[in-house]
């Protein structure tokens, strides 16, 4: 068998296809996987750290504006599909794959275009509540479309081919318990983690270190972990020594650029403080840790607030706007959250009620049965 991945630009994006080819490699030891991406972008780094073979291609996303230097970039982006839809074929040419399955990112269009011109089956996931640019263009020609949350398929022109199979999310966030976790860390008493990605978010952990203060004042009621993504690393420490905390000689805090065991820390914490991409979300509900999340404000179609949303209509999240997220708000829902045992274990339960812990098994059912149903 042969397959193709296509996707990039974000790890809601590259994950879950790595987590399916992982599944398809373990079912079929002998299938060929070849991952198209776009160049410039998280793909190149993360694909091949998970032993795939990436061809890139040159990618470009829309301008929403209407003035020269946003027409500019939208004509650059039509040329970079044109050219993209080009080298694909001359991919699939070579390597005949037998599916091509979209994940969304700059280079997922093209690909997808070129393997529906071709007869090649397709096959969509989308993993956001809204479906994004790629998910829309591509869902009328695709073989199959499959969606992460249920409240997402009266977004499509044909229901009948769509299907609610989840998100794929790494092991380690569905197997890890919190003793577990907690013994590996040595931690123990409330546990809260903040991150806002890879590079971080300057306004949160500007919130987040003048947030610390306030904890300083209570005495550290709870362990903080706190990651502060690339941007963030060579500033936020010194914001907080700024303002009065020594956090350096604080066993209560503990400030780092990245959080690189992630799903364990996710597994001990009592509170997750983050964004609300689909890979966050996704990870929060397989971990099923109670969640304040804070969407960005600065992504296509507001998409994050209406993935938040899912979440704390479900009962499993709280959702704060970055604009109303004070220091004080903030640290007042941590608190109340924390003082209230049973909330948080109904939180849980209702995160772990909406995630689906067979998704990637699903989809390479699916996968596998467009396979099949060509030969």
């Amino acid at each position: 068998m042969n397959l193709i991945f296509t996707c990039g630009g974000t790890a809601g994006h590259i994950n879950p296809a790595i987590a399916v080819a992982n599944m398809m490699r373990e079912r079929h030891p002998d299938c060929n996987i070849l991952f198209i991406g776009a160049k410039g972008h998280m793909e190149e780094t993360l694909v091949p750290q998970a032993g795939y073979e990436l061809e890139c291609l040159e990618g470009s996303g829309l301008s929403r504006g209407k003035n020269l230097a946003a027409m500019k970039k939208n004509l650059h982006a039509v040329k970079c599909v044109r050219e993209g839809v080009k080298a694909c074929k001359k991919i699939f040419r070579e390597f005949k794959p037998d599916v091509v399955i979209g994940t969304g990112g700059y280079a997922s269009f093209p690909a997808l275009y070129a393997a529906q011109s071709m007869g090649i089956p397709t096959c969509v996931h989308e993993s956001n509540a809204v479906p994004g640019v790629t998910t829309r263009l591509a869902a009328n020609k695709a073989s199959r479309v499959l969606v992460a949350f249920e409240e997402s398929v009266r977004h499509y022109r044909h229901p009948e081919k769509v299907e609610v199979v989840g998100m794929p999310v790494r092991r380690e966030f569905i197997f890890d318990t919190k003793e577990e976790a907690r013994r590996e860390l040595g931690l123990s008493g409330f546990v809260v983690v903040s991150a806002f990605g890879s590079q971080g978010a300057k306004v949160m952990n500007e919130t987040i270190a003048d947030m610390m203060p306030l904890e300083q004042a209570d005495g550290f009621p709870f362990h903080h972990i706190h990651a502060t993504g690339s941007f963030g690393k060579a500033w936020m420490p010194q914001r907080v020594m700024d303002n009065g905390v020594d956090w350096k000689n604080c066993p209560a805090l503990d400030i780092r650029e990245y959080i690189y065991d992630m799903p364990t820390v996710m597994a001990a914490a009592d509170i997750v403080i983050g964004r609300a991409g689909s890979a966050t979300c996704n990870e929060i509900g397989a971990s099923g840790t109670p969640c304040i999340l804070i969407p960005s404000p600065n992504v296509t179609n507001n998409h994050q607030e209406k993935n938040a949303r899912v979440l704390e209509a479900a009962g499993g999240a709280v959702v704060v706007l970055e604009k109303d997220c004070t220091p004080g708000k903030l640290y007042g829902l941590i608190r109340s959250l924390l003082a209230d045992e049973d909330r948080r274990r109904e939180m849980s339960r209702k995160l772990h009620t909406m995630v689906r812990l067979d998704s990637a098994e699903r989809i390479c059912d699916i996968v596998e049965q467009l396979a099949s149903d060509r030969k």
